[in-house]
């Protein structure tokens, strides 16, 4: 099998507003990429770009719109839950919020165990339990009888990588793992992903704003701007060689140390994106050097660039 995952045209369509003057927002526009064995795919952009509203359709916890949800090479019915059914788990950006406090933490994977039935008795249980945790890190002797709030937002974060590897998945979703984790921890847990790949075989699709990050683990990456794909390839190809004007500005916005460098400009974020949303062409016309006229009313076409696709008329052979 070549892909554990792949998404075809997948769309997702919010209606905004009153009864008399609603506003049809696609929030994700005919977005297709795939995910293959043993690799981690990362899907990038700004906070409100439509990553974590794909990464709702994929689990099941969004209705698509329209497109197809394929895993393991069966496509996923109406509101059938790929993450619970077909070998995917998900790890969500705030580990705090993952664990009721008032629970203790081992009661999650004793649950896990038995609804999955994954042991014949709790010794048994207990050895599966020890050793997930021993792969994230961990012990059973260092979590057992313990709340949450015993543990710092590292390990906690650990602790449900270790819940999800419980099934043996083949695929982990993992939206914003570290935005929530101090920055001394971020580079152990991003290890981690990269030692689950390398020595278990576990697919990552990894969600994230950060490029940082996104570029030290991941070996594709697809950079979304207003709910399309413009950009995707290999990684080094697509951060350090970036073709489409959006992903040359993030590049360059990654902030640096210097104090005599400071944002002076003034935007409303709000108003911008929904402006950008409702684009008829390009989603980034309104704020791209390059742009030309049919940018404005036509949206560019998927161009084959080396190994990436990069939607965007300067490469297109008609523009």
């Amino acid at each position: 099998m070549d892909k554990i995952l792949e998404i075809d045209q997948l769309t997702k369509v919010f209606t905004l507003g009153s009864l008399l003057s609603r506003v049809k927002i696609t929030a994700v526009d005919h977005v297709s990429f795939d995910v293959r064995p043993a690799e981690i795919f990362c899907l990038a952009g700004e906070s409100g770009c439509g990553k974590t509203t794909t990464a709702k359709m994929i689990m099941g916890f969004e209705e698509p719109t329209s497109g197809t949800i394929i895993h393991n090479g069966k496509p996923t019915g109406r509101h059938e839950k790929v993450w619970f059914t077909q070998g995917t788990q998900a790890i969500f950006q705030d580990p705090f919020g993952t664990f009721n406090p008032l629970r203790t933490v081992d009661r999650y994977f004793f649950e896990t165990v038995r609804n999955y039935k994954l042991a014949q008795s709790k010794e048994e249980a207990i050895a599966r339990i020890d050793y997930t945790l021993r792969a994230v890190g961990l012990s059973y002797e260092e979590f057992a009888d313990k709340y949450p709030g015993e543990f710092s937002g590292g390990q906690l974060q650990r602790i449900s990588i270790a819940r999800a590897l419980l099934t043996n998945p083949t695929l982990l979703i993992a939206d914003e793992p570290v935005s929530m984790v101090d920055a001394s921890l971020r580079m152990s847990i991003v290890n981690l992903f990269k030692q689950l790949r390398d020595e278990l075989g576990v697919s990552v699709l990894y969600i994230t704003h950060d490029l940082a990050t996104a570029y030290y683990v991941s070996d594709r990456i697809a950079i979304m701007f207003r709910g399309n794909i413009v950009e995707i390839g290999p990684v080094e190809q697509v951060l350090i060689e970036p073709k489409h004007p959006y992903t040359q500005l993030l590049r360059e916005s990654i902030p640096e140390a210097d104090p005599q460098k400071r944002w002076k400009s003034k935007i409303s974020l709000s108003e911008l994106e929904y402006q950008e949303y409702l684009r008829k062409g390009c989603k980034f016309a309104g704020r791209c050097p390059h742009t030309m006229e049919k940018c404005l009313f036509e949206m560019p076409p998927d161009v084959p660039i080396d190994d990436s696709l990069v939607k965007c008329y300067l490469y297109a052979k008609d523009a």
